[in-house]
C-alpha cells in the first residue's frame, strides 16, 4: 500500500482512512440495527449520559476534541433533538448541554448494539484489537506528555544547523543505497538486472572489483549516493548517482561527484566516464560543469538500456579550466 510505505508522513492520513472505515462500519450497524444515533454523535451523547450535564469546554476536554469541534456538533444535535441548552444554576453565564427525551430513550435501547460491537471489533481484528487499544492509549499518552509539534520543529531546527557531509561506504548504509538508486530509477525509468545485482550486493559489484561508494549526509539523514566503479585498471565508470528529491538545492550531487572525481585522481585513474539519459538535462548540465564531455553514439558494449548519453571525465574540459567557451564534444 502506498500510504504505509510513507510510514510517519503519512501518519495522520493512515489514522484518517482507518477512523473513516470504522465510523463507516458503526453507522451501517447502527442503522441496520434501528438505532436512531450515529457513530460521530456517540461520545458527545455518552459522556452527558453519565454526567447529565456539562458545558461545550467539559465536554470538548473529555473527549479531547476542539472546542468548535464539539459546538458544531452539539447545535446539530439540538437541531436534531437529542440535545437541549438550559442555563447553568450556579452560573448564569454559562450555558449547559442537557439529554432530551428523546435521547434518552435512544441510548436506552443501545446496550445490545454496543455489546455487539466490542464482540464484533474483536472477531474481526482477533488480538490486534487489544494491541490497537493499547497502541491508540500509549499513544495519547505520549502525545500528553511531548507534545509532537515542538518536537518536529527541533528537529527541523538541528537539521538547519547540521552540515552537508560526504562519507564513504559502510555496511549500515547498504540499505540507503538500495532505497536511493531504486527511488530514483523506478520513478524514472525502471530497475533493469545489473541495477538489481550492484544495489542488492554493493560489496561484490562494487568494492571488491576496486570500487568505491559515497553517500551525502545530513545530520543523521542520508540524502544522496553515488559510486565509482572499476572498470578496468585505471578505467572507472561513475554510476549509481542519485539524490533524495526531497533534499534537492543542497549541493548533495556536486559534492558526491567533486568526491568520486577526488576518489579517481587519488587513485591515479586513467579514464572516468559515465553514462546517462538525455531526459535528465540537469544532471547533464552538472555533469558538464564538472567536466565531464558528451561523446558521440553510445558506449559500446554498455550495460543500461536507457543509457543514450556517453562521457568521458576530460579535467580540462571544466568551468575554470578552459580559456574559450565550451569544448565541443567529441
Amino acid at each position: 500500500m502506498y500510504l504505509s510505505s510513507l510510514a510517519e508522513l503519512a501518519l495522520g492520513s493512515r489514522l484518517k482512512s482507518l477512523s473513516d472505515q470504522f465510523y463507516a462500519a458503526a453507522d451501517e450497524v447502527y442503522r441496520q440495527c434501528g438505532a436512531g444515533i450515529e457513530s460521530r454523535w456517540f461520545p458527545v451523547l455518552r459522556y452527558l449520559r453519565e454526567h447529565r450535564a456539562a458545558t461545550v469546554s467539559e465536554v470538548a476536554a473529555a473527549i479531547e476534541q476542539t472546542h468548535s469541534a464539539v459546538s458544531q456538533l452539539a447545535d446539530k444535535l439540538v437541531r436534531a433533538g437529542m440535545l437541549r441548552r438550559q442555563g447553568d444554576p450556579a452560573d448564569g453565564r454559562r450555558s449547559l448541554l442537557v439529554l432530551t427525551d428523546k435521547a434518552r430513550r435512544a441510548l436506552s435501547a443501545l446496550g445490545p448494539v454496543w455489546c455487539s460491537i466490542r464482540r464484533g471489533v474483536g472477531v474481526s481484528l482477533g488480538a490486534d484489537a487489544t494491541r490497537l487499544l493499547e497502541a491508540v492509549e500509549a499513544c495519547e499518552r505520549a502525545l500528553r506528555e511531548r507534545p509532537i509539534v515542538p518536537a518536529i520543529l527541533d528537529e527541523h531546527a538541528a537539521l538547519a544547523r547540521a552540515e552537508l557531509e560526504i562519507v564513504p561506504f559502510e555496511p549500515a548504509l547498504r540499505g540507503e543505497f538500495l532505497r536511493l538508486n531504486a527511488q530514483w530509477l523506478e520513478r524514472h525509468f525502471r530497475l533493469e538486472e545489473i541495477d538489481r545485482a550492484v544495489l542488492g550486493n554493493p560489496e561484490k559489484y562494487v568494492l571488491e572489483p576496486g570500487g568505491a561508494i559515497f553517500f551525502a549526509r545530513l545530520g543523521r539523514e542520508v540524502v544522496g549516493t553515488c559510486a565509482l566503479l572499476c572498470e578496468s585498471p585505471g578505467v572507472y565508470e561513475l554510476s549509481k548517482m542519485s539524490v533524495d528529491e526531497s533534499f534537492r538545492g543542497l549541493g548533495a550531487g556536486r559534492r558526491l561527484l567533486e568526491a568520486a572525481i577526488a576518489e579517481f585522481r587519488r587513485r591515479g585513474g586513467t579514464e572516468l566516464f559515465l553514462e546517462s539519459n538525455s531526459a535528465l538535462k540537469p544532471a547533464l548540465q552538472l555533469y558538464e560543469q564538472l567536466g565531464f564531455v558528451m561523446q558521440p553514439g553510445v558506449r559500446a558494449g554498455s550495460h543500461y538500456q536507457r543509457a543514450d548519453v556517453y562521457m568521458v571525465y576530460r579535467p580540462d574540459a571544466a568551468p575554470g579550466r578552459r580559456g574559450k567557451g565550451p569544448r565541443k564534444p567529441r
